[in-house]
């Protein structure tokens, strides 16, 4: 039995802005298991990155539970690695102590992380720019540059919120490529955010679909692709009948 690594029970999340009370999600559940890459997929501002910080232990739920390995989650969660849409660098530091720099925060020997900093630029292919400064690298650089700090640790689960949002579309194509080698190679445990359909089912196990705010799993689309998935297969009628599936769902089917 596949052991369920993240568990999202019945979580309803609400703050107050300034004039009013904002409901962001509500009753939410679903669950992750070990090595699973899952999409979520939804409208905006339907709280899917809201669940990711609540999963990671920044926010706490307003009613319901999380637990990750079982374990309830009442604050900020060690074994997770995140990425954003914004890559957030430093430019006075090299994208190799960027990347080292969680390292630096929580004690570690740099030293001995430097190996494997090292190794995951040749795996997303960023040999030879260790030492640039964030202004030398393009858009889709920088954010290679993000997935090996969310990766640096080696924690067990990766929360991604739209990290590729902000990229030109081939940009995109090529960084789905560069996070499926990285995922086949770590296997890690993947909560993925995006508003793109087609880039949801090309990475995901299983996606996960919202209703608008407040946000709700109103379908889960199971992927049964080979992998590693090539981009040619985004013209295959399989493929094409996994997006107009959740598109139906999302209530996105039009009559021409």
């Amino acid at each position: 039995m596949v052991k369920d690594v993240i568990i999202v029970d019945n979580v309803t999340i609400e703050y107050y802005g300034r004039k009013s009370r904002v409901l962001a999600v509500k009753d939410v559940w679903f669950t992750v298991k070990n090595r699973e890459f899952v999409s979520i997929v939804g409208p905006s501002g339907c709280g899917k990155s809201t669940i990711l910080r609540a999963i990671s232990g920044l926010i706490l739920p307003t009613k319901g539970k999380i637990y990750i390995h079982g374990k309830l989650v009442e604050g900020p969660q060690p074994g997770i690695g995140m990425a954003f849409q914004n890559p957030n660098l430093l430019p006075w530091r090299t994208a190799l102590k960027n990347v080292l720099l969680p390292i630096e925060i929580l004690g570690g020997s740099v030293k001995e992380y430097e190996k494997r900093a090292l190794e995951l630029f040749e795996v997303v292919g960023l040999k030879g720019f260790e030492n640039r400064y964030p202004w030398e690298l393009s858009g889709g650089m920088q954010q290679r540059v993000s997935l090996i700090r969310a990766l640096i640790h080696n924690p067990e689960i990766l929360l991604l919120d739209e990290p590729f949002g902000a990229l030109d579309a081939l940009t995109r194509e090529e960084l789905n490529l560069v996070l499926q080698k990285l995922w086949m190679a770590e296997k890690k445990t993947v909560l993925f955010v995006t508003h793109d359909i087609s880039e949801a089912v090309f990475l995901a196990d299983r996606v996960i679909v919202f209703k608008a705010r407040p946000g709700k799993v109103i379908h889960e689309e199971h992927i049964d692709l080979p992998r590693p998935r090539t981009l040619d297969m985004k013209t295959s009628e399989e493929f094409l009948r996994y997006i107009r599936s959740i598109r139906r769902h999302l209530g996105l089917s039009y009559k021409v």
